[in-house]
């Protein structure tokens, strides 16, 4: 049985995904979380990005210790040298380099020669191996790349140091009999192909990645890379809790294996959905709600005779909790605390008492506490900010009748402690709410983006609010969550305008420091 390890590039290449834009305190808890779930190789961001990026990855380095943390580099020596300094700290520094060899991005992106770009790779490796131990170097747009150039340039960077070579498929064009027989043909082509791992890092935008990337592992691929719930760019990745599933329930056929702890997707892929506001499918493989379901009567009375008649993957196998009734009002600290460490939480206990008090408030309104009320509950305290930047919903009073004008009079309250209160219209509740905050706040806003989403079911059921909006030039993002639909909404618009205070603070304090 081969063990496929398993590169996660959520936090780099699912962060690109439209819309999302998490915090280094985020991020750094799906690191958590990735690290719990058993990942062997975290990418943890683009640190010549920024300087937010730069601080994510350095302090997600120092976080880790079961899972290595890599960071992207284009082949440059500035790149290079970024990764470095945000690594140089932990246990295994490692390196994920890339360079394009496609004709179509040699010609119109880069414009190079082949041999401009064979130098320039094998450069970048060598440079990279001064300080690295283990180099990736990825061959950008591999799968449609000229075969001969490919295994060219691969044999060069073997020889520069490289010790792993990803041939993704950039743009999700291939199909999974190519992409196999791309692996078998590099195999058999280059000469010094046997010292390296071969890693395989799929785009969905044909909805074949989980495919292709399994097609790899037919042909040779030592490790897979993707994100969890397949975010990313454009389509999204291969998701990697289907290919992990699909190993492990067609064992029989693959013959391969993977480290991950399968009970942690469940969890892992909801933390992800939550922070990043990208809801998963009803219908998504192996965690979408549905994943589990069965309306059909035939298909109902088959699972209740033997379960196996219509279900390959048992809900236990990915950690969802059948029984799904855990708390409730009159239950105390102690087991609240136990169930916080019980979904993976990991609070201090200042953070621990305001999630008890909050859980407690949320207990005398709802009749029933489900696994989904709570981790909704303890990811808002484990991720809020801690520096007192920003506003503070005081009070709120909506006025809404379908005879009468949609009324918003909203109290906040400045990090100065400053109130102000005022009143507005809008053709909705929603609209009348956001105008009103949009005239207290000191810059110009203009929302992009408004998702709603209930936490659990029944009518009592959480609302989770989730925008998008540009705050004084910048696009930022956040989220709310009440048991009021518009208390939600509120929330959510000024947790993202927060962020972006958040943000606009760290550069000030990190621009006087220079200034020192």
């Amino acid at each position: 049985m081969r063990t496929i390890e398993i590169f996660d590039t959520t936090l780099r290449d699912g962060e690109q995904s439209a819309g999302v834009n998490l915090n280094t305190i985020e991020k750094i808890e799906v690191a958590k979380q990735l690290e719990r779930l058993g990942v062997d190789v975290i990418e943890a961001g683009f640190p010549a990005a920024s300087k937010g990026d730069f601080d994510a990855v350095q302090r997600i380095g120092s976080t880790i210790k079961n899972s290595s943390v890599t960071g992207l580099a284009r082949a440059q020596q500035r790149d290079i040298d970024a990764v470095w300094e945000s690594l140089k700290g932990t246990a295994e520094p490692r390196l994920h380099v890339f360079l394009a060899t496609s004709p179509i991005h040699m010609t119109h992106k880069l414009k190079m020669t082949p041999d401009q770009v064979i130098d320039t790779a094998v450069q970048a490796v060598q440079y990279a191996k001064k300080f690295f131990p283990v180099v990736q170097w990825s061959a950008e747009d591999a799968c449609r790349s000229d075969l001969n150039f490919l295994v060219k340039i691969m044999e060069r960077v073997i020889d520069a140091g490289a010790s792993v070579i990803n041939l993704p498929d950039t743009v999700g064009y291939i199909t999974p009999h190519k992409y196999g027989e791309l692996f078998r043909y590099v195999r058999e082509n280059v000469p010094n192909i046997g010292g390296v791992k071969l890693s395989a890092h799929c785009h969905d935008d044909l909805g074949m990645a989980t495919a292709n990337s399994l097609a790899a592992i037919e042909n040779g691929a030592d490790q897979i890379e993707g994100t969890i719930n397949g975010i990313g760019e454009r389509a999204g990745n291969a998701a990697l809790e289907e290919v992990a599933v699909a190993l492990r329930i067609r064992e029989d056929f693959y013959g391969a294996t993977t480290r991950l702890k399968l009970d942690e997707i469940k969890k892992t892929s909801s933390l992800v959905s939550k922070l990043t506001g990208m809801r998963v499918p009803a219908n998504k493989a192996v965690v979408g709600d549905n994943a589990f379901a069965h309306e059909s009567g035939i298909h109902q009375d088959g699972v209740l005779k033997e379960k196996t008649t219509y279900e390959i993957i048992t809900p236990e196998l990915i950690g969802v909790n059948s029984n799904r009734l855990v708390l409730g009002k009159h239950s105390g600290r102690h087991a609240f605390k136990n169930k916080a460490v019980e979904l993976g939480f990991d609070l201090t206990d200042e953070k621990l008492n305001e999630a008890f008090h909050t859980f407690k408030d949320l207990a005398d309104k709802k009749k029933e506490i489900v696994d989904e009320d709570l981790f909704s509950i303890l990811t808002n305290k484990q991720t809020e900010m801690t520096e007192g930047v920003g506003f503070t919903l005081e009070r709120m009073q909506v006025q809404y009748g379908m005879d009468n004008i949609p009324t918003a009079t909203i109290e906040l309250k400045f990090e100065d402690g400053n109130v102000t209160r005022l009143a507005s219209t809008g053709s909705g509740s929603v609209e009348a709410i956001y105008n009103t905050i949009e005239k207290i706040l000191p810059g110009k806003s203009k929302l992009l983006d408004y998702k709603i989403n209930s936490v659990g079911g029944g009518r009592d059921a959480l609302a989770e609010v989730y925008v998008r909006l540009e705050y004084d030039g910048e696009n930022t993002s956040g989220r709310g969550t009440a048991q009021d639909v518009l208390e939600a909404s509120a929330r959510a618009y000024l947790n993202a305008v927060n962020r972006s205070a958040q943000r606009s603070h760290s550069r000030g304090k990190e621009a006087v420091q220079a200034s020192l």
